[in-house]
């Protein structure tokens, strides 16, 4: 199996038991909220390349940080949290990883809860 297909299955099953959690705790999953995709960049260049394509092609909000020596690329998408649509998107990043050499470190965002 390719690393790309078992990143894909594992990030899926990442998600769906984050999913799962967040659905226990009262998450309103089709409620628009900002989603921040965080990944990691070995260097500043392939950390600025990977912010820039993923702007260039509207895949997101895409920043470069350099944080302690950690170039992390945050994405910020505004989006409903079901499961194919969270899916979709993180897949996409692991794609994107892939492609850029990059760490894919996840996604987090505010519960969208009736309370």
């Amino acid at each position: 199996m390719s690393k790309v297909i078992a990143a894909l299955l594992d990030t899926s099953y990442q998600d769906t038991q984050l999913l799962i959690s967040n659905d226990e705790k009262g998450d309103n999953f089709s409620e628009f909220r900002a989603v921040d995709f965080t990944l990691y960049a070995k260097t500043r260049e392939k950390g600025e390349l990977a912010a820039g394509f993923i702007n260039d092609n509207n895949y997101g909000k895409a920043t470069y940080e350099d944080v302690e020596n950690n170039h992390r690329i945050k994405v910020v998408i505004n989006m409903p949290t079901t499961q194919n649509i969270l899916c979709s998107v993180s897949g996409l990043m692991t794609c994107l990883a892939a492609l850029y050499d990059l760490q894919y470190d996840g996604w987090g965002c505010v519960l969208q809860t009736n309370e």
